[in-house]
């Protein structure tokens, strides 16, 4: 008989527990940040202070190229299944964030853009990171931002 571990609290203390709760953090400030931004159409701002706009909707902000992508290019960049990206991508596209394209290069294909709005929320989304990236600076000390920055960088690469 297998005995149980007499502390489990280490679950719950670790380098991957803390870097999650960070991201869910910064996300959240991120699109409350969005929600109050005049740049965001009153509609998406009203959808980002819901709640309806998560950090899933983030994905696309983060991971579409100014050219365009194809639904597989950014579900891989995103780390998610195309079906899953083709749901967040549908419903982008029927906030008037994204549109389908034909793909100039290959006739087959189709490729995500950025509408006009989805260029303003682009630049909002800039906006939010810049001010959320300065609060954690302010609540954690330059040093210490600029430590986890390289740390996270170097172990990303």
């Amino acid at each position: 008989m297998d005995t149980l571990p007499s502390d489990t609290g280490w679950r719950q203390a670790h380098l991957g527990h803390w870097l999650a709760l960070a991201l869910q953090r910064f996300d959240a400030r991120v699109l409350q940040l969005m929600a109050r931004n005049d740049r965001v159409p009153l509609a998406l701002s009203n959808l980002a202070a819901r709640g309806s706009l998560t950090a899933s909707h983030i994905h696309i902000t983060r991971h579409l190229a100014l050219q365009g992508s194809r639904l597989t290019e950014l579900a891989q960049r995103a780390g998610v299944s195309k079906q899953a990206m083709g749901k967040l991508v549908d419903q982008c596209a029927a906030w008037g964030l994204v549109q389908r394209q034909d793909d100039s290069q290959d006739a087959r294909a189709r490729r995500v853009v950025f509408t006009p709005t989805g260029l303003a929320w682009l630049q909002a989304f800039e906006e939010a990171v810049t001010q959320a990236e300065a609060e954690l600076r302010a609540a954690v000390g330059s040093e210490v931002a600029t430590v986890i920055a390289i740390g996270l960088e170097a172990y990303a690469a």
